[in-house]
């Protein structure tokens, strides 16, 4: 590839504008399917290191897919995935996972200490004793949230914001890299969605790596750096003062989105 196609490539989205093996999340050629329907077809993406990035598109776009397969949960059809530059089966104790809250039994009778703690499995095991200062390292990840006070409630008691917090507190303990979140902000009141985003942002700040789902058209410029526009196969990625535009979103939501609406949010001009 010549310099000038490089750079348009780039310019387009194409290829992302750092090199593979620095990026903590690469993606290549990913074909997911349920039965005969493929949900993620052939799709490409390469998360910046030390961002906050956005997965959007419509619902049924393969957006919780993607994430899944990347991390295996779900089989994949095709395609590789790369943590840090290697195969993520050598990488995962670099990820922390939290998935959609409804996918989760809050009926299951633990406390939320308990919870947290099992961000340190790699650490306890199934049959280390708990010591004291890995109750002490969830209780900080707890006050990150804060939840600190809730630490001996049970799961099931609390609410949907806060239970939303209590699984990022889980993640937290991790002390991962790379963060993956499955819809962190559905659901959940205006006093959460701030406690989460607060706390994304500082992970940032850390060096660390973050990758939301995320519903909120009208959030993303706030929230995130970059953008991954899906429906099914990749769209457009990039920058979001670049790539969230009303061109961008109207390939993705197939011009299901009123003008009304994509007017409302503000969008930067197409290039």
């Amino acid at each position: 590839m010549t310099l000038a196609a490089l750079e348009l490539a780039r310019d387009e989205g194409r290829i992302a504008p750092f090199p593979a093996d620095q990026s903590p999340l690469v993606i290549r050629e990913l074909t997911v399917s349920y039965g005969d329907k493929p949900a993620v077809f052939s799709l490409d993406a390469a998360i910046e290191p030390e961002s906050m990035t956005a997965i959007v598109g419509p619902n049924g776009a393969g957006k919780s897919t993607l994430l899944k397969a990347a991390l295996g949960i779900v089989p994949r059809l095709s395609g590789r995935i790369l943590v840090f530059g290697q195969p993520i089966s050598q990488s995962m104790h670099r990820i922390a996972y939290v998935p959609q809250r409804a996918s989760v039994d809050w009926d299951f009778p633990t406390r939320v200490i308990d919870v947290v703690l099992m961000g340190l499995y790699r650490e306890l095991g199934f049959l280390r004793p708990v010591r004291r200062h890995h109750r002490e390292r969830a209780l900080a990840c707890l006050d990150r949230v804060g939840m600190a006070d809730f630490a001996t409630r049970q799961i099931g008691q609390l609410s949907g914001g806060q239970q939303q917090r209590v699984f990022l507190a889980r993640a937290l303990a991790q002390n991962a890299e790379l963060y993956l979140l499955d819809e962190p902000l559905a659901g959940v009141d205006a006093a959460t969605e701030k406690a989460v985003i607060d706390v994304l942002k500082t992970l940032k700040v850390e060096h660390r790596t973050v990758v939301c789902v995320h519903h909120d058209l009208a959030t993303v410029g706030d929230y995130f750096d970059n953008v991954l526009l899906i429906n099914g196969r990749k769209i457009a990625e990039g920058p979001v003062t670049t790539t969230f535009t009303a061109e961008n979103l109207q390939k993705t939501y197939g011009g299901r989105l009123a003008t009304a609406h994509i007017d409302e949010l503000k969008l930067p001009a197409a290039s």
